[in-house]
């Protein structure tokens, strides 16, 4: 529930702190404001690919820069400068580095949970619960509103999404044009997150099923890899519009005083050995 407060970065509640560049936040409810102080010098793949290990920062950046110069460069090979009043937005699969002899400080609102921070990953790859999202039926409902305003909805449908993923702390690993996959480290957070994003969903006017799994994937070129993201797929492949469906391994990681849970039915999930089952999860009401 919305609520009147104010938080203060004179006291931060959060400080991060990384070569040559620090972070301090604050939390207003679910929502995260970074405070970003990047010296001349930092380059993120000098100095944060190190800590966190994947060969581009996978992070998405919104905020406002106040100070400095910010050269970023995507994996596709585009590139812009940030500068003072510039509002920005930097999708996942980048570099960044300060240009020039000041340093670059912004505020920022998507991102500053986790920016910087290390996995808890070993040699073989990283435990996490994947969660997937699709809108159900895309196709029709593309065909009976146009193009303009299928446009209009998925960028409505994106940034409602990533606001969630922003708030339950979930980093966004691919899309697929009207679905997306992302990871947690709880499978808590990553229902309560699919929970939230139905219900953002539905305000859109929008029906989408969300499955979730927990397994060990491995990262390569940013992308996950791994049985753990195909048996995730084949879950939410069996929700109907509106639910949020999990596996019975992220079942058994869930508290039964925070989620109503039911059985949904046993499936023989494509490419999958074995009968699998898969449950229903509602958020209980207070």
């Amino acid at each position: 529930m919305p609520r009147l407060q104010r938080k203060s970065f004179d006291g931060p509640e959060t400080v991060r702190e990384f070569p040559h560049g620090r972070i301090a936040s604050v939390s207003l409810d679910e929502t995260a404001i970074g405070y970003f102080r990047l010296e001349p010098g930092w380059r993120w793949s000098n100095d944060v690919r190190p800590i966190v290990g994947t060969p581009s920062c996978q992070n998405r950046h919104v905020g406002v820069c106040l100070e400095g110069t910010l050269h970023v460069e995507l994996s596709d090979g585009s590139a812009i400068d940030i500068g003072p009043n510039d509002a920005y937005e930097i999708p996942p699969g980048h570099d960044a580095w300060v240009a020039g002899d000041s340093a670059w400080v912004s505020y920022e609102w998507a991102s500053s949970r986790i920016f910087a921070q290390a996995p808890e990953d070993d040699a073989d790859g990283v435990l996490a619960t994947l969660l997937l999202t699709d809108i159900v039926g895309s196709t029709p409902l593309l065909e009976r509103i146009g193009d303009k305003a299928w446009k209009e909805l998925v960028l409505a449908h994106n940034a409602a999404i990533r606001g969630q993923l922003d708030r339950h702390r979930g980093r966004e690993l691919d899309t697929t044009g009207d679905g997306f996959l992302a990871m947690f480290d709880s499978a808590s957070r990553a229902v309560r997150c699919g929970l939230k994003i139905v219900r953002a969903a539905e305000d859109l006017g929008l029906g989408i099923r969300v499955g979730c799994h927990t397994g060990e994937i491995s990262l390569v070129a940013d992308r996950a890899r791994g049985v753990t993201v195909h048996t995730a797929a084949r879950v939410m492949a069996t929700a109907d519009a509106g639910a949020v469906v999990v596996s019975k391994t992220t079942r058994d990681l869930l508290a039964a005083a925070d989620f109503e849970i039911e059985p949904a039915g046993v499936f023989e999930l494509k490419g999958l050995t074995g009968e699998r089952e898969v449950f229903r999860v509602r958020p209980v009401e207070r």
